[in-house]
Protein backbone atom coordinates (compact mmCIF):
# COMPACT_ATOMS: atom_id res chain seq x y z
CA UNK A 1 0.00 0.00 0.00
CA UNK A 2 1.50 3.15 -0.60
CA UNK A 3 2.07 5.79 2.12
CA UNK A 4 -0.26 8.40 1.49
CA UNK A 5 -2.75 6.07 1.52
CA UNK A 6 -1.85 4.05 4.17
CA UNK A 7 -1.59 7.37 6.09
CA UNK A 8 -5.40 8.56 5.16
CA UNK A 9 -6.62 5.40 6.89
CA UNK A 10 -4.73 5.60 9.46
CA UNK A 11 -6.20 8.93 10.12
CA UNK A 12 -9.53 7.46 9.59
CA UNK A 13 -9.37 4.64 12.21
CA UNK A 14 -7.65 6.95 14.85
CA UNK A 15 -10.86 9.35 14.08
CA UNK A 16 -13.20 6.61 14.60
CA UNK A 17 -11.39 4.86 17.98
CA UNK A 18 -10.03 8.66 19.41
CA UNK A 19 -6.83 6.27 20.18
CA UNK A 20 -4.97 3.73 18.53
CA UNK A 21 -1.88 1.68 19.52
CA UNK A 22 1.08 1.14 17.36
CA UNK A 23 0.49 -2.83 17.68
CA UNK A 24 -2.74 -2.61 16.36
CA UNK A 25 -1.78 -0.47 13.42
CA UNK A 26 0.93 -3.03 12.43
CA UNK A 27 -1.72 -6.04 12.62
CA UNK A 28 -4.12 -3.84 10.43
CA UNK A 29 -1.85 -2.70 8.04
CA UNK A 30 0.92 -5.98 7.70
CA UNK A 31 4.13 -3.56 8.07
CA UNK A 32 6.88 -3.05 10.72
CA UNK A 33 6.48 -0.73 13.81
CA UNK A 34 9.32 1.39 12.46
CA UNK A 35 6.76 1.96 9.18
CA UNK A 36 3.97 2.75 11.65
CA UNK A 37 6.15 4.99 13.45
CA UNK A 38 6.82 7.36 10.50
CA UNK A 39 3.81 7.67 9.40
CA UNK A 40 2.82 8.71 13.10
CA UNK A 41 5.71 10.83 13.36
CA UNK A 42 5.05 12.47 9.79
CA UNK A 43 1.34 12.77 10.89
CA UNK A 44 2.21 14.57 14.13
CA UNK A 45 4.73 17.05 12.31
CA UNK A 46 1.54 18.08 10.45
CA UNK A 47 -0.66 18.85 12.96
CA UNK A 48 -3.55 16.22 12.28
CA UNK A 49 -2.78 13.86 15.00
CA UNK A 50 -1.35 13.92 18.37
CA UNK A 51 1.25 11.13 19.40
CA UNK A 52 1.59 9.03 22.26
CA UNK A 53 3.77 6.45 23.71
CA UNK A 54 2.54 3.60 21.73
CA UNK A 55 -0.01 5.35 19.61
CA UNK A 56 -1.52 7.94 18.59
CA UNK A 57 -4.86 9.87 19.36
CA UNK A 58 -7.27 12.61 17.25
CA UNK A 59 -7.24 15.79 18.77
CA UNK A 60 -9.87 18.58 19.19
CA UNK A 61 -10.03 22.21 20.97
CA UNK A 62 -13.81 21.38 21.44
CA UNK A 63 -14.18 17.47 22.19
CA UNK A 64 -12.14 15.56 24.85
CA UNK A 65 -10.51 12.09 23.71
CA UNK A 66 -13.21 9.27 25.20
CA UNK A 67 -13.23 8.14 29.20
CA UNK A 68 -12.14 4.22 28.26
CA UNK A 69 -9.17 6.06 25.53
CA UNK A 70 -7.66 8.58 28.33
CA UNK A 71 -7.75 5.57 31.26
CA UNK A 72 -5.09 3.51 28.85
CA UNK A 73 -3.52 6.59 27.44
CA UNK A 74 0.11 6.89 29.16
CA UNK A 75 -0.80 4.88 31.82
CA UNK A 76 3.05 4.28 32.80
CA UNK A 77 3.46 7.78 32.97
CA UNK A 78 0.66 8.58 35.25
CA UNK A 79 1.53 5.86 37.38
CA UNK A 80 4.96 7.10 38.22
CA UNK A 81 3.10 10.88 38.46
CA UNK A 82 0.38 9.08 40.45
CA UNK A 83 3.45 7.48 43.00
CA UNK A 84 5.04 11.08 43.10
CA UNK A 85 1.93 12.96 44.09
CA UNK A 86 1.08 10.55 46.84
CA UNK A 87 4.35 10.75 48.12
CA UNK A 88 4.07 15.00 48.92
CA UNK A 89 0.85 14.12 50.64
CA UNK A 90 1.45 13.20 54.22
CA UNK A 91 -0.97 10.75 56.22
CA UNK A 92 -3.36 12.85 58.11
CA UNK A 93 -3.72 15.22 55.32
CA UNK A 94 -7.20 16.73 53.98
CA UNK A 95 -7.01 16.55 49.75
CA UNK A 96 -9.37 17.64 47.40
CA UNK A 97 -9.22 15.71 44.09
CA UNK A 98 -10.82 16.62 41.00
CA UNK A 99 -11.59 15.11 37.39
CA UNK A 100 -9.60 13.22 35.37
CA UNK A 101 -7.77 9.56 34.85
CA UNK A 102 -4.86 11.11 36.06
CA UNK A 103 -6.52 11.73 39.57
CA UNK A 104 -7.83 8.57 39.80
CA UNK A 105 -4.75 7.12 39.36
CA UNK A 106 -3.28 9.42 41.77
CA UNK A 107 -6.28 8.11 43.97
CA UNK A 108 -5.44 4.18 43.98
CA UNK A 109 -1.35 5.75 44.72
CA UNK A 110 -3.11 7.01 48.17
CA UNK A 111 -4.40 3.85 49.08
CA UNK A 112 -1.27 2.89 51.34
CA UNK A 113 -1.86 6.57 53.37
CA UNK A 114 -4.06 6.48 56.68
CA UNK A 115 -6.50 8.45 57.97
CA UNK A 116 -7.13 11.12 54.87
CA UNK A 117 -9.80 13.27 54.28
CA UNK A 118 -10.84 13.57 50.43
CA UNK A 119 -13.45 16.16 48.88
CA UNK A 120 -13.77 14.74 45.54
CA UNK A 121 -16.08 15.94 42.35
CA UNK A 122 -15.15 12.42 40.78
CA UNK A 123 -17.22 9.40 41.45
CA UNK A 124 -14.44 6.93 40.14
CA UNK A 125 -12.05 9.07 42.93
CA UNK A 126 -14.59 8.66 45.71
CA UNK A 127 -15.00 4.46 45.51
CA UNK A 128 -11.27 4.11 44.71
CA UNK A 129 -10.49 5.85 48.03
CA UNK A 130 -13.92 4.69 50.07
CA UNK A 131 -12.63 1.14 50.11
CA UNK A 132 -10.23 2.48 52.86
CA UNK A 133 -11.80 2.52 56.57
CA UNK A 134 -9.81 5.12 58.03
CA UNK A 135 -10.33 7.67 55.26
CA UNK A 136 -12.98 9.90 55.13
CA UNK A 137 -14.84 10.60 51.66
CA UNK A 138 -17.14 13.51 50.77
CA UNK A 139 -18.34 13.64 47.03
CA UNK A 140 -19.80 16.69 45.75
CA UNK A 141 -23.51 17.35 44.83
CA UNK A 142 -24.23 17.95 41.57
CA UNK A 143 -24.81 16.59 37.88
CA UNK A 144 -22.69 13.61 36.98
CA UNK A 145 -21.47 13.14 34.12
CA UNK A 146 -22.14 10.02 32.48
CA UNK A 147 -19.23 9.92 29.87
CA UNK A 148 -16.50 9.59 32.59
CA UNK A 149 -18.31 10.01 36.14
CA UNK A 150 -17.03 13.81 36.85
CA UNK A 151 -19.70 16.10 38.61
CA UNK A 152 -20.20 19.50 37.58
CA UNK A 153 -22.46 22.52 37.72
CA UNK A 154 -23.04 25.60 39.95
CA UNK A 155 -24.35 23.13 43.26
CA UNK A 156 -20.89 21.96 42.14
CA UNK A 157 -19.06 24.62 43.28
CA UNK A 158 -20.82 26.19 45.94
CA UNK A 159 -20.50 22.57 47.63
CA UNK A 160 -16.51 23.14 47.51
CA UNK A 161 -16.64 26.48 48.73
CA UNK A 162 -17.61 24.93 51.48
CA UNK A 163 -14.32 23.59 52.48
CA UNK A 164 -10.13 24.96 53.30
CA UNK A 165 -8.05 21.81 52.60
CA UNK A 166 -4.50 20.97 53.02
CA UNK A 167 -3.99 19.80 49.76
CA UNK A 168 -5.67 20.22 45.94
CA UNK A 169 -4.97 17.76 43.42
CA UNK A 170 -5.71 19.14 39.46
CA UNK A 171 -5.62 16.86 36.33
CA UNK A 172 -5.76 19.13 33.23
CA UNK A 173 -6.67 18.02 29.66
CA UNK A 174 -4.32 21.01 27.98
CA UNK A 175 -1.60 23.21 28.97
CA UNK A 176 -0.35 26.47 26.49
CA UNK A 177 3.08 27.46 25.69
CA UNK A 178 2.63 30.55 27.76
CA UNK A 179 1.17 28.38 31.04
CA UNK A 180 -2.78 28.55 30.53
CA UNK A 181 -4.44 25.83 32.04
CA UNK A 182 -7.19 24.59 29.14
CA UNK A 183 -10.09 22.44 29.28
CA UNK A 184 -13.18 21.26 27.61
CA UNK A 185 -16.04 22.10 29.93
CA UNK A 186 -16.49 25.43 31.96
CA UNK A 187 -18.80 24.12 34.45
CA UNK A 188 -15.47 21.30 35.16
CA UNK A 189 -13.15 24.22 35.24
CA UNK A 190 -15.06 26.80 37.64
CA UNK A 191 -15.25 23.44 39.73
CA UNK A 192 -11.70 23.13 39.09
CA UNK A 193 -11.13 27.15 40.09
CA UNK A 194 -12.82 26.88 43.63
CA UNK A 195 -10.65 23.66 44.56
CA UNK A 196 -7.25 25.59 43.61
CA UNK A 197 -8.72 28.52 45.97
CA UNK A 198 -9.60 26.97 48.55
CA UNK A 199 -6.30 24.71 48.68
CA UNK A 200 -3.44 25.39 50.84
CA UNK A 201 -1.02 24.02 48.67
CA UNK A 202 -2.13 23.20 44.53
CA UNK A 203 -0.68 19.92 43.09
CA UNK A 204 -0.59 20.01 39.32
CA UNK A 205 -0.43 16.51 37.60
CA UNK A 206 0.08 16.68 34.43
CA UNK A 207 1.81 13.90 31.57
CA UNK A 208 3.92 15.46 28.94
CA UNK A 209 0.97 15.26 26.19
CA UNK A 210 -0.94 17.61 27.94
CA UNK A 211 1.62 20.35 27.03
CA UNK A 212 0.66 21.93 23.86
CA UNK A 213 -2.76 20.33 23.81
CA UNK A 214 -5.56 22.65 22.58
CA UNK A 215 -8.88 23.20 24.70
CA UNK A 216 -11.14 25.79 24.52
CA UNK A 217 -12.12 26.89 27.95
CA UNK A 218 -9.21 28.56 30.18
CA UNK A 219 -9.21 27.47 33.60
CA UNK A 220 -6.44 29.39 34.72
CA UNK A 221 -2.12 29.34 34.79
CA UNK A 222 0.18 27.19 36.05
CA UNK A 223 1.68 29.63 38.38
CA UNK A 224 -1.61 29.28 40.09
CA UNK A 225 0.04 25.81 40.75
CA UNK A 226 2.77 25.20 44.07
CA UNK A 227 3.93 21.90 42.37
CA UNK A 228 3.75 20.34 39.24
CA UNK A 229 4.20 16.98 38.26
CA UNK A 230 5.56 15.29 34.89
CA UNK A 231 7.10 12.76 33.60
CA UNK A 232 9.64 15.29 30.53
CA UNK A 233 10.84 18.32 31.26
CA UNK A 234 8.43 21.03 29.63
CA UNK A 235 9.67 23.61 27.44
CA UNK A 236 12.26 26.24 28.21
CA UNK A 237 9.59 28.67 27.98
CA UNK A 238 7.42 26.94 30.67
CA UNK A 239 10.38 25.89 32.55
CA UNK A 240 11.67 30.09 32.88
CA UNK A 241 7.94 30.58 33.62
CA UNK A 242 7.91 28.04 36.51
CA UNK A 243 11.31 29.44 37.71
CA UNK A 244 9.88 33.29 38.20
CA UNK A 245 6.91 31.62 39.82
CA UNK A 246 8.83 29.94 42.54
CA UNK A 247 6.53 26.70 41.34
CA UNK A 248 8.38 23.55 41.79
CA UNK A 249 9.15 21.12 39.26
CA UNK A 250 9.18 17.51 40.03
CA UNK A 251 10.15 15.34 36.83
CA UNK A 252 9.53 11.31 37.81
Amino acid sequence: MAQPLRQNQILEMIQQKGFVTIDELVAHFQVTPQTIRRDLNQLAADGSISRHHGGASFESSTVNTSYNTRKIMNLEAKERIAEAVAKAIPDGASVFINIGTTTETIARALLNHNNLNIVTNNIHVASILSAKEDFTVIIASGEVRHRDGGIVGEATRDFIDQFQMDFGVIGISGIDDDGTLLDFDYREVRVAQSIINNSRQVLLAADHSKFGRNAMVRLGNIDQADDLFTDQTPSGDICNLLDEQQVKLHIV
